[in-house]
């Protein structure tokens, strides 16, 4: 399965959307994902605003790839442990606010980026879920920090040990996220200092 990645980046007057891209469309943080996507929050924050981060309509983003972690050594493993947890600081850090839009799964990893942003927006088929327990790991991207402060330590335990498919309406319940939403781009967007469907970049993914 190919994951080759990239980050594409539209800049518009009053806000920059982050895209997570991939070649098989799941968007997997690799390695070279979460490099790059450091490296353009680095830059973008240099000259601050208003940034959303999304996916496609299928995968906001399936998470870290199991394959590439499986061959790693332990010394690379935990480099990428700590990479990983820097990417996230730098989201929950970045001087302006930055907001996730969700459609389809966001899982694992991602999950942890979503968390890791200030409002999390979905689409009605968004489906969330934090399944490492089947393959017997343990986030170390934050999420078992920052997944209890958002739904309590009992509804986190759950979700991280359960390793369930959590669809929008429940999230929204368990305050997993912010919103559900047709068009959560553009709720997103009018949520962030009143900017409205004019000022998205055009080319922005359906």
């Amino acid at each position: 399965m190919n994951h080759t990645s990239r980050v594409g980046v539209e800049t518009g007057d009053r806000l920059t959307i982050i895209h997570l891209q991939s070649d098989d469309g799941t968007n997997c943080l690799t390695r070279a994902l979460v490099v790059e996507l450091a490296s353009t929050l680095g830059n973008l924050s240099l000259n601050p605003r208003p940034l959303i981060i999304t996916g496609n309509q299928k995968f906001f983003s399936a998470g870290a790839d199991v394959s590439e972690i499986a061959i790693l050594t332990s010394s690379v493993a935990y480099e990428f442990s700590q990479m990983g947890q820097q990417l996230m600081n730098a989201i929950e850090r970045f001087p302006a606010p930055v907001y996730a839009v969700i459609h389809g799964y966001c899982m694992g990893g991602g999950l942890d980026l979503a968390l890791a942003c200030r409002r999390r927006i979905a689409s009605p088929h968004a489906t969330f879920g934090h399944r490492g327990a089947v393959l017997g790991l343990l986030t170390g991207w934050g999420g078992t920090q920052r997944l209890p402060r958002l739904v309590g330590k009992t509804r986190a335990l759950e979700i991280f040990t359960a390793a369930e498919k959590i669809d929008a309406r429940k999230a929204l319940r368990f305050g997993l996220i912010d919103a559900i939403a047709d068009d959560p781009l553009a709720h997103a967007a009018q949520s962030i200092h009143g900017v409205t469907t004019d000022e998205i970049p055009a080319s922005h993914a359906e």
